[in-house]
């Protein structure tokens, strides 16, 4: 399956930023005007969804051999230790995703907004020092250069 038509738990928020569908916006991102924010927030939803299905994968795993039908003899104290490290990697990679995506989701500029702010002509500004500054000291011919 791939990854674009893996469920994620972050799709209805990305449809809501972006305004369209997960799949409509993977086609808009492999065009040319994509914007940064969006080719980074599939990106990073690509990812997340990958950590999200291992940790369907794991909990499923863990939940059948619990499963209360089941053979106690075939229980494996080293294989459930095992999945418990499994779930704590998926989990932490599932909330750094969830963190990353969210702050990229934060702190992008609104839709329609410019990315990069328009040229502006560079105005000089000229500071006075303050009437009450002492005087720059003079050269000690200074004065003699000044006479016609």
């Amino acid at each position: 399956m791939n990854v674009r038509n893996k469920p994620c738990t972050q799709d209805g928020r990305l449809r809501e930023v972006f305004g369209a569908p997960v799949t409509e916006l993977y086609e808009t991102a492999a065009g040319p005007d994509a914007s940064a924010a969006l080719t980074r927030a599939l990106e990073i939803r690509s990812f997340l969804a990958l950590a999200e299905e291992q940790v369907t994968r794991i909990c499923k795993r863990v939940h059948e051999a619990m499963a209360p039908g089941r053979d106690m003899d075939e229980l494996s104290a080293d294989q459930l230790r095992m999945d418990a490290r499994w779930l704590e990697a998926a989990l932490d990679a599932r909330n750094g995703y969830r963190t990353a995506l969210g702050d990229l989701l934060r702190t992008m500029p609104p839709p329609g907004q410019r990315t990069h702010p328009a040229r502006t002509t560079q105005q000089t500004i000229t500071t006075r020092p303050p009437a009450s500054a002492a005087p720059a000291p003079q050269r000690a011919g200074a004065a003699r250069d000044r006479r016609p």
